[in-house]
């Protein structure tokens, strides 16, 4: 990567070097400031207001993915991958409107929890299962290929091994002491420097091109939202599936999730979660219109995901460099912080303390620690293999595109369906992991799936028809299996007098009202799409 190197200065240096031990400094402060019950440790005491849990859900899902992936992404595919981010903003609406409440009432610590209230304990261990593999496998070891793959180009005494193994280290440090209370807090600073980083380069490479106008000197495929059918990135009947990758991501994603499970109440909860799609939209200017401009500036870097690290270093002047530095391994450290502590809290959660009842508080949060660091271990052996799929945007999406789709199915059919049962729920989960990563190996991964003549699908389009077969399968199951409607199961589903009530009543005061606000987020989202179209 030689044409990639960077370079920083003393100062740069000494910046990160202070920020590193800032949030170092900061998990130690909370670990002794913290109780010791499990509930201060793996969900912040339930005591999170809306500003903390907004930035936080935006640091987290914006870190692994965002500057590197994102950008990277723009850069080969144009603004298309904006797709990604304004239906994310639409979800939320809907996560914090309809689905959170029931999340809340059911006072769960882990998203697999609520399955064994509304299913049963099956479908419980076998969606925890699949989230630590998938979290650990693509959130947590994506999170730190990116931050390996800059950091190896910036100190070249450092190969993107020993990069990845010294981010989780760190992240592995504060987060183990403090638990998710350190780490929200930590992911609050993080955005704020995530935000003025991503402003700032676009500013400068705006200055370097000539101005606003000089942006769409790009081919016409990547000037546009919305995409013909047969082109290969993100065709317009693949919205859909994009949509499920992001109510995966943002309903039923321990890893994302447990903030608003940690929310003071149900106000704080929903309004953090519209904060957070506010928060989404700014990203066409922090990430992805940045990834235009680089394609200007540097037409042929070696790999797409070099391009936010290629701007930052040739256009920031000498200091600055080492904020932007401390920028970006805040926002990856947001994602191997998050996701540590949601793989921790399931393993706890939902396999510890369900088999021993009685254990203490003291040796939870021990057994969370140890296996946080764990996790951390193995997904930094794991994240350089990651460079051999291509761009990093592709690998998150890709994968999740064949297994998620079923996963969310018995989401949607157990909140929506008061007769579903376990098996239907239980059985749905298990096909879709028999049959999605089998297929992701055949047609992503060693293109077999070509190579035998099967028809090309696209992984978006393959993710709406995984969906609806597990709806179909989840139902006919539990018509053919019927059984006595679960105790507690009307909290947990959703009625139309809920819904009746919500969507009448805004609540006082009105500009504190999750549904206003919710309103406006919508507004917005529909004029940035019609604006990008």
């Amino acid at each position: 990567m030689g044409e990639a190197q960077f370079e920083l200065h003393l100062i740069d240096y000494l910046i990160v070097v202070v920020y590193f031990v800032g949030i170092i400094a900061h998990g130690v402060y909370v670990s002794k400031k913290r109780g010791g019950e499990s509930d201060d440790y793996f969900l912040a005491g339930r005591n999170l207001g809306w500003f903390v849990i907004g930035f936080s859900l935006f640091a987290s899902n914006m870190s692994g993915s965002s500057f590197v992936g994102l950008m990277g992404g723009a850069y080969e595919n144009g603004i298309a991958i904006y797709n990604y981010e304004w239906t994310a903003a639409i979800v939320l609406i809907l996560f914090a409107i309809f689905i959170l409440p029931s999340y809340l009432r059911a006072k769960i610590a882990t998203t697999p929890e609520f399955l064994e209230l509304r299913f049963d304990v099956r479908s419980r261990k076998a969606y925890s299962i699949f989230t630590i593999l998938a979290v650990m496998l693509i959130d947590v070891a994506g999170a730190l290929y990116a931050g390996g793959l800059v950091i190896a180009n910036t100190f070249s005494f450092l190969n993107i091994w020993t990069a990845a193994a010294i981010l989780a280290l760190i992240a592995g440090i504060y987060t183990v002491l403090g638990g998710l209370a350190a780490v929200v807090v930590t992911d609050t600073v993080q955005s704020i420097l995530l935000i003025l980083g991503g402003l700032l380069i676009f500013w400068l490479g705006l200055q370097e091109i000539g101005g606003w106008s000089e942006i769409w000197n790009v081919e016409e495929s990547k000037q546009h939202l919305i995409l013909p059918r047969e082109n290969d990135f993100t065709p317009w009947h693949g919205l859909w599936g994009v949509t499920l990758l992001s109510f995966y991501l943002w309903t039923m994603n321990q890893f994302v999730a447990q903030r608003t499970l940690a929310a003071k109440d149900l106000k704080n909860g929903r309004l953090g979660a519209v904060f957070a799609g506010f928060l989404k939209l700014p990203n066409i200017f922090i990430m992805i219109i940045p990834g235009l401009i680089a394609l200007q500036l540097y037409p042929d870097l070696e790999t797409p995901d070099l391009a936010f690290p290629k701007l930052a270093f040739e256009l920031m002047p000498i200091g600055i460099r080492g904020i932007i530095m401390a920028a970006l391994i805040a926002a990856i450290m947001s994602s191997v912080d998050s996701a540590a502590t949601a793989l921790s809290s399931l393993v706890v959660k939902d396999f510890v303390q369900p088999m021993n009842p009685e254990m203490s508080e003291r040796r939870l949060v021990i057994i969370g620690q140890i296996a946080t660091g764990g996790f951390l271990a193995f997904a930094a052996v794991y994240a350089p293999f990651i460079g051999s799929f291509g761009t990093l945007f592709g690998y998150f999406q890709s994968s999740l595109s064949y297994i998620v789709p079923t996963m969310v199915a018995t989401y949607m059919v157990g909140l929506a369906v008061t007769w579903a049962n376990g098996t239907g729920a239980f059985w749905t989960i298990i096909f879709g992991l028999a049959v999605g990563i089998p297929t992701f190996i055949l047609k992503e991964v060693t293109g077999v799936w070509d190579s035998i003549g099967l028809p090309d699908i696209h992984y978006t389009v393959m993710g709406t028809i995984l969906f609806f077969v597990g709806i179909a399968l989840n139902l006919g199951i539990s018509a053919a299996t019927r059984q006595p409607k679960k105790e507690g199961v009307d909290e947990l589903v959703w009625s139309s007098a809920e819904a009746r009530e919500l969507l009448t009543k805004v609540g006082t005061p009105v500009y504190t009202s999750p549904l206003l606000w919710g309103l406006v987020l919508l507004i917005a989202t529909t004029g940035m799409v019609i604006w990008l179209w």
